[in-house]
């Protein structure tokens, strides 16, 4: 049986690939998620949520406990949002935090995140590849759900 894993993308992630590229890069993230899905095919479904509103990041997260585990970047909402650590919180669910950029190198407002102390793991500052690092830590856990 495959696992079920869920990336849920925050705020602006749906200009990856188009927005401050130096930082970022090129490649969107309908194209990378599309390389995800072929590479995992035979281990994992998975299934992509992307939004910019808070409130909808908060039900998604709600609503994921039929997946083996949930692959979150929230963007901004990473720096400032005790909503989404708390909903992370009352979820009895595996959740990875990912960055593609490395925080801790940049702002110093970017440098925390509220989200960090509620996950198992962070990976951070890798491009696009912190989602198959996170997605083969998935995979190496036994699995316990669903």
């Amino acid at each position: 049986m495959k696992n079920k894993i869920l990336i849920i993308n925050g705020v602006n992630l749906n200009l990856q690939g188009k927005r401050e590229q130096h930082i970022y890069g090129n490649c969107s993230f309908d194209d990378y998620l599309s390389q995800l899905k072929s590479a995992y095919e035979q281990q994992a479904d998975i299934d992509f949520f992307q939004s910019n509103s808070e409130q909808e990041i908060i039900d998604k997260i709600q609503q994921s406990e039929s997946y083996n585990a949930v692959i979150i970047n929230a963007g901004a909402f990473t720096h400032t949002s005790l909503a989404i650590a708390d909903a992370i919180r009352s979820v009895n669910n595996i959740f990875i935090e990912v960055h593609i950029s490395n925080i801790f190198a940049r702002e110093n407002y970017r440098q925390h995140s509220y989200l960090s102390s509620c996950v198992k793991g962070c990976i951070a500052g890798l491009g696009l590849d912190v989602y198959r690092l996170a997605i083969e830590h998935i995979l190496s856990i036994p699995r316990q759900r669903v």
